[in-house]
Order: structure tokens, then sequence, then C-alpha cells
């Protein structure tokens, strides 16, 4: 008989709101929930839904902006994102691609829609994750990662697929299925999960790692117990056993997130993350004194 883990909580993300004119998102963490604690090293998740943008033949997104101390992680459902930034960094992605920028000591980049789907418009549809760094590692060189096909993990059965963003996907009996290529600072699985009707998949996270998924479409049965819908954040607790995913629809999602946390403070204000009031007030310092780098790029 199998040991599941215990749910801990679940909720529903706030209302949308606008970042920019491009990403129409709901803030599930800090804003709905402030789980800075409880879910290192994750800081944010900004949940883009399903939304249809019209053509234009000016890109929308966010404009040139900073940010220092933690990484930012875009996944793509539906849609292109581009990304530069004033370390030289560019690129594009789309649907089941991922792109993982580290901000390190500081970084100005800009996001926004590809043209060629700004021109044709669609459904843009996307999550943004902020994934703390170890203080150690705060004032690291920034960094950009494209996660395509070739980076990211893949294990196929007829109804189930798993794509392995960063780290490993284990079965129940701890055997890794699949691994990511990505490169992280700190211990971290991150994967999309999809399943077929009636299909059910084990997943099995370290004791110690603090694990939450978020239903992306369809409804699932979790632990052989109660049923959780379409926009649902689900926290387990940190305790031995695995988790059991029955899908009830004919296509099902969800996005894994779990991670060892980082066990260090958090001092969030704007674009910066640190892990002192002290470092916080010395970015702000930095980035009025132009030591952020170019804005031309």
């Amino acid at each position: 008989m199998q040991t599941y883990r215990n749910i801990e909580l679940s909720f529903m993300g706030p209302p949308h709101h606008m970042v920019g004119d491009g990403f129409r998102v709901s803030q599930y963490f800090p804003s709905g929930k402030n789980l800075f604690k409880r879910f290192s090293p994750f800081l944010l998740l900004d949940y883009n839904t399903p939304f249809y943008f019209s053509p234009t033949q000016n890109p929308r997104g966010v404009g040139a902006h900073p940010h220092r101390g933690f990484e930012t992680v875009t996944i793509v459902y539906d849609g292109k994102v581009e990304h530069h930034d004033n370390s030289g960094n560019h690129g594009v992605i789309q649907e089941g691609e991922v792109q993982w920028m580290t901000a390190g000591k500081g970084i100005l980049h800009k996001e926004y829609h590809e043209r060629g789907f700004s021109k044709q418009g669609g459904i843009f549809h996307a999550i943004q994750l902020w994934v703390d760094l170890p203080q150690n590692q705060k004032m690291t060189n920034p960094k950009y990662q494209t996660l395509g096909k070739n980076e990211i993990g893949f294990y196929d059965t007829e109804k189930v697929s798993v794509r392995v963003i960063a780290g490993e996907f284990k079965n129940e009996k701890g055997e890794i299925l699949a691994r990511s290529k990505a490169q992280t600072f700190s211990p971290i699985n991150l994967y999309n999960i999809f399943l077929k009707k009636n299909a059910s998949v084990f997943l099995s996270e370290p004791t110690d790692y603090n694990t939450g998924i978020l239903v992306i479409k369809g409804e699932v049965k979790i632990n052989a117990q109660k049923v959780y819908q379409e926009r649902e954040f689900i926290l387990f607790e940190n305790m031995e056993g695995v988790i059991e995913l029955e899908s009830l629809s004919e296509d099902f999602c969800a996005c894994v997130l779990s991670g060892k946390p980082l066990e260090q403070e958090v001092f969030a204000r704007g674009p910066f993350v640190m892990s002192t009031q002290e470092d916080i007030h010395q970015a702000f310092i930095d980035y009025e004194e132009g030591k952020f780098g170019t804005w031309s790029f």
C-alpha cells in the first residue's frame, strides 16, 4: 500500500492584472499567498492563463527593467516570447520551450511577444517563476539559458508524458526516468506532466523538498482522494510519501515545482531580492549609479 504525501493547502490565484501590456497574469505568490519562507527557493509565480491578444504591428510586453539576486524562468504553453538583455543575450521561445535567466549581480532586460506572433495575434499562455539564488551566489555573473527539446528531459508512454525543465523526474520506486540539462544553483525539480483520461502517475520527490503543483488544464484526483480543478495550486507537506495524480479529463496538464529550501532570509523590494536589508539598499544605490550596465540594447 502506498504512503501518500499529505496536502497542506490549496488555493486559486487572485484576479488577473497586466504586467506591461503583454502579460495578463494571476500572481499566485507572493500576492495570493506569501510563501517566501514556506516555498523556498520559489519566490513568485505569475500565471498568464490562456488569453487572446489581437494582431498588432507593435509587439506587446515589458520594456527594459533591472533585476538582482534571483533567476526568472519563463515557460511557454502557447505563443512566442522574445528576450533581450544588456549582457548580450537574445532568444525566442515558443510552445514547450523555456528561458532561464540568472540576474545575479545585476542585469537589465526586456521581454515581449515575438514580432511574428504579434502581427498574427493569437492565444498567449505562459508561466513566469522567480527562483531565489543562494546568498553566496546572489552576486554571480548574469547568465541566460534557452531550454528546448535538446535540453529538456523527455519521458513518454501511451498515456503519460513528462517534460523535465530542471532536475529530474522519478517514479514511485525512486528510479530516474528523465533528466534535464538545465544548470541550477540549488537542487530543483521542475517539470510539466501531461495525462490522458484515467491515466495515473506517481511522483517521488525528496522529503525535504518544498513541493507544489499548479493545475494547468483539466481535473485531477490527487492521492486517490480529492479532486482539484484547473488553475488550482496545491502545496504538499514535507514528509515521506509519493504523490499520485489521476487525470479525470481527456487532456490533463500540470506544472510540478519542487526544490530544496535555501534556509535564508528573503528581503524583496521591487525588482531586487536579497538576503539582508543592507543588500537591498545597496542594490538600489548600484542601480541609480548605473552599475547595472548599459540601457542601449
